[in-house]
């Protein structure tokens, strides 16, 4: 990671703030510190991050109200939770809503930096290639108006990638680019939050067999958590699939509840 990374603190404890925001520095990361919701917010409009770290507790807003308001400004924002035991439940109901994962107080260094790194990196490679690909179309459709400057530019297919199985995972109509964390459907492109992507690939590399509650949480997020917790946590994400991938998601018919089991993907 590079100095260029921009990571936004969101906590009203001064001095838990400072610290943090002292440690990231350090490891030569540019740091926004916001003290409230609304101060988060204006940070949010004017100026973009690589990720995010929420407090539970503030004074104007709860952290859990001000969560989807940052997934609507910023879709693809990693969002990590600081949490303590005592609001627990409430860090383990926020991944459920699209949180990258939560860290417990009090913090260290070595462990902060450590995730840090983990999801900037999981963030880094399918950035770049958006941005490749978007070049790409750009140069593309410049080329094609030089040659016909009368007609529209066409429209262009995603590539199809060769028969590697280190990286594309096929199942039925969806193809998933591992290393790019890029999905499609029928050659279509269904943009995902990462999380989301992870679930389905737990859901793919099982098909069609059907994946306890558990082993879709431990596998594709890695809590070891109660049957309980994991239907839960694993419960959101499936809706977040459906109403990306279901021609009716009320009706699904390509992931399917097995009923006190799990899910299954029909392929």
């Amino acid at each position: 990671m590079t100095a260029t990374n921009a990571i936004l603190v969101i906590d009203d404890e001064p001095n838990l703030r400072r610290s943090l925001a002292l440690v990231l520095q350090r490891a030569g990361y540019q740091v926004t510190t916001a003290e409230d919701a609304q101060a988060a917010l204006c940070a949010l409009q004017a100026g973009a991050f690589d990720l995010a770290f929420l407090d539970i507790k503030l004074p104007d807003m709860n952290g859990m109200e001000l969560l989807p308001q940052i997934r609507r400004l910023c879709p693809d924002l990693p969002v990590l939770i600081l949490t303590a035991h005592a609001t627990l439940d409430s860090a383990m109901a926020a991944v459920r809503q699209g949180a990258r994962d939560y860290l417990l107080k009090p913090l260290r260094a070595e462990q902060i930096l450590t995730r840090v790194r983990e999801v900037l990196a999981e963030q880094a490679q399918p950035k770049r290639r958006q941005e490749l690909v978007a070049q790409l179309e750009g140069l593309l459709a410049e080329l094609h108006q030089v040659d016909d400057p009368h007609s529209p530019a066409p429209a262009i297919p995603y590539a199809q990638p060769p028969a590697d199985p280190a990286r594309y995972l096929r199942r039925g109509p969806l193809m998933l680019d591992l290393h790019a964390r890029r999905a499609l459907l029928q050659e279509r492109h269904i943009p995902l939050p990462p999380s989301t992507f992870d679930y389905l690939t737990t859901l793919m590399r099982h098909a069609p067999d059907p994946v306890k509650y558990e082993t879709l949480v431990l596998e594709s997020q890695g809590y070891a958590v109660s049957r309980t917790e994991a239907r839960e946590i694993a419960g959101w994400q499936i809706h977040e699939l459906r109403q990306a991938l279901e021609p009716d998601p009320q009706q699904p018919s390509l992931i399917i509840t097995v009923r006190n089991v799990g899910y299954r993907l029909v392929t």
